[in-house]
């Protein structure tokens, strides 16, 4: 049973109509974003303080609950699909990769809001070519495949970007001139220079080259998958990170609890570059090392002392990339107890 403002979930037996007018809809990754080696956008979520269940990276389930925050609804999305349901306001906000918000919005003007970058999730979006190939960039490579007979492949989850980025290169405009690539998405097709045509890939897209494909667009971190495929990059199309996004169709409401919500995803990110340091000094080189920590730019703010009779705890947040210097400096102090403690959030 359902209307347009309501959504009914049946729990034991009877009908509890949630209405999704007064809720937050919040689209949350799968796939990539939501895995412990590059993201793990399950535990942004949970050192940013909120209690999440059915998202644990491996083991999403569709229904996902925000157990301390009930005007939060969340969903499991599809990168692909994340930018046509914000942009019709099927999702209110969602974290989702730049990359496929661009991808949406070649064709046609989107207003998706940006509500801030998230800072992990970090790829590049690149034309790849055998690793053998003598194309140093696309305009060798279609001036050497001018004159082919057959058509030139290129796979891709990404046919929109890598169209416009085609028609773009200034060696694709002298041989072809306006002609738009022929692309074809499963069964639709579209433009009509059927010599250079983009296919949409849906996934796996380095194993097109074994296929016969002669060049791809893809997505990669490091560029070792590429070249464990026997590939190599020959151009970079655009760099991305995860973000958090909000529907042009909010409420102004609903926006201002999305940004709050950043906020404490940001807070858990900024968390991770910093250690919180204790340690104990003798209360007559308190300024001493207050002052030397300050000038040198190794502690965050100014540090936080708590009195004793003759010894004080001087409590600071270091830059992890700062610690070992930081160490080496406060010994140089007589600095006793010194304790490391990770951070879980940091909201300024």
């Amino acid at each position: 049973m359902q209307n347009d403002n309501f959504l009914y979930i049946k729990v034991n037996n009877s009908n509890l109509g949630i209405n999704m007018n007064e809720k937050i809809i919040l689209g949350l990754p799968k796939g990539s974003l939501n895995n412990v080696k590059r993201g793990n956008t399950h535990q942004l979520f949970v050192d940013a303080g909120y209690e999440v269940k059915g998202y644990e990276p491996g083991d999403e389930s569709y229904e996902i609950e925000i157990l301390n925050d009930d005007s939060i609804v969340a969903f499991l999305t599809r990168p692909q699909s994340t930018p046509v349901e914000l942009n019709r306001g099927m999702v209110d906000i969602a974290i989702v990769g730049e990359d496929w918000v661009k991808e949406e919005s070649v064709l046609r003007d989107t207003n998706t809001i940006k509500l801030g970058d998230l800072d992990y999730g970090k790829t590049r979006l690149i034309v790849a070519v055998p690793k053998d190939s003598p194309y140093e960039n696309l305009s060798d490579f279609f001036r050497a495949n001018k004159d082919r007979k057959t058509p030139i492949l290129c796979f891709t989850e990404y046919p929109n970007l890598t169209r416009k980025f085609f028609m773009e290169n200034e060696a694709y405009q002298e041989i072809y001139g306006d002609a738009v690539p022929f692309v074809q998405v499963r069964g639709l097709t579209h433009g009509d220079n059927e010599m250079v045509q983009v296919i949409n890939s849906d996934g796996a897209t380095e194993v097109y080259i074994a296929k016969g494909a002669d060049l791809i667009v893809d997505n990669t971190q490091t560029g070792s998958s590429l070249r464990k495929a026997g590939l190599k990059e020959i151009e970079t199309i655009l760099h991305s990170s995860a973000g958090l996004y909000a529907s042009e169709k909010i409420s102004d409401e609903k926006l201002e609890k999305a940004k709050m919500i950043y906020q404490q995803l940001l807070g858990a990110i900024t968390a991770k570059k910093y250690f919180d340091v204790k340690f104990n000094i003798a209360n007559n080189k308190i300024e001493d090392v207050s002052n030397y920590l300050i000038e040198n730019k190794l502690c965050a703010d100014e540090p936080t002392i708590t009195p004793g009779s003759d010894f004080s705890q001087i409590n600071v947040l270091i830059p992890k990339s700062k610690f070992p210097e930081m160490v080496d400096a406060i010994k140089g102090f007589d600095a006793t107890s010194i304790i490391r403690n990770d951070l879980k959030q940091l909201v300024n």
